[in-house]
């Protein structure tokens, strides 16, 4: 059974920081592969100032289009909305039945994760592989068997301050894959 990690996000735009952490999932875990899962909303987050999904979608395809280990996935634009982690994953699970799936978040989410719809039901039925971030405190869950705390590379990079660097005419070079970096610049998005 193939090990399919999936990192959810809105990749708005997807960064260098999501790349790393991507190859470092599907590289040196037992996972055998990591899927990119463009979300259409996050309940958790305001709408405002995300690009269409199927843009950002197209931006994941070309960041990632030489790397077979990793998979962008439209999977939430067929879910009803908004989109919860859970349905997903229980989708997923009757759509490929020959993938185990597990859940990648940052130490932030995890923070967070008993604000999500079922949780319990969530790390009970899937493995959540975990990765630091900065100033995050423990919390009480990383103790659950299915929890695993991984040492991945320590990222702080923000699509938020992307965006914010793009819309003053700021520099965003070697934050952004370099085929991104151009296309976000001759399409003038977030500009």
């Amino acid at each position: 059974m193939k090990k399919t990690g999936l990192f959810f996000g809105s990749f708005n735009p997807i960064h260098i920081g999501h790349l790393i952490l991507a190859e470092y999932f599907a590289t040196q875990t037992e996972l055998d592969e990591v899927w990119l899962v463009v979300t259409p909303q996050n309940p958790l987050k305001k709408k405002d100032s995300l690009l269409d999904q199927y843009l950002r979608l197209d931006l994941v395809n070309r960041a990632i289009a030489d790397n077979t280990r990793l998979k962008a996935s439209d999977i939430e634009f067929q879910l009803p909305k908004p989109s919860y982690t859970i349905h997903t994953l229980i989708h997923l699970e009757g759509k490929y039945p020959d993938r185990q799936f597990s859940l990648i978040m940052g130490e932030d989410n995890l923070v967070s994760l008993p604000r999500w719809k079922n949780y319990e039901e969530l790390m009970r039925r899937f493995e959540i592989w975990v990765y630091p971030r900065v100033g995050q405190t423990q919390t009480h869950l990383a103790g659950h068997p299915n929890i695993h705390l991984v040492q991945a590379p320590v990222i702080e990079i923000s699509s938020t301050q992307i965006r914010e660097n793009l819309r003053i005419g700021k520099s965003v070079r070697y934050l952004l894959p370099e085929q991104i970096h151009q296309y976000v610049l001759k399409e003038q998005l977030y500009q």
